[in-house]
């Protein structure tokens, strides 16, 4: 199994497919990595030369930002927005969609599955 940038490749999977494994890489960027380190799209990961597999583990950690790096960076930035109050910050505080969504319905991935709807004003009494 191939280990790049603190991440197990998969053996079986073409290795534009297995380098998306990688927080912080999708499927143009590995695209662009290949092609750069010189590596065929058609190999699998189990297939690559120790040669091959060093060029692109150079590549990724000199050039990008990936994983632990780019997730502290991301919630830094967050946590930056929060400081200063900012509209995005608040949202983010409160846990609701930060990017102009609606709230009403569809937001059920940010607020959870919370469902608000009237009811009738008595309570059910409890069974004795």
């Amino acid at each position: 199994m191939v280990r790049i940038a603190g991440v197990n490749i998969p053996d079986n999977k073409k290795i534009p497919i297995s380098l998306t494994y990688i927080y912080g890489i999708g499927h143009p960027l590995a695209g662009r990595i290949l092609t750069s380190a010189k590596v065929g799209k058609d190999k699998r990961a189990k297939d690559l030369t120790p040669q091959e597999v060093g060029k692109l583990r150079d590549i990724i950690e000199k050039s990008y930002k990936v994983e632990g790096e780019l997730r502290r960076e991301i919630t830094l930035n967050i946590k930056r927005l929060k400081d200063i109050k900012s509209y995005r910050g608040t949202r983010h505080m409160r846990g609701l969609p930060s990017r102009g969504q609606r709230t009403k319905t569809n937001s059920r991935t940010r607020r959870g599955n919370v469902r608000k709807t009237m009811m009738s004003g008595k309570r059910k009494m409890e069974k004795k």
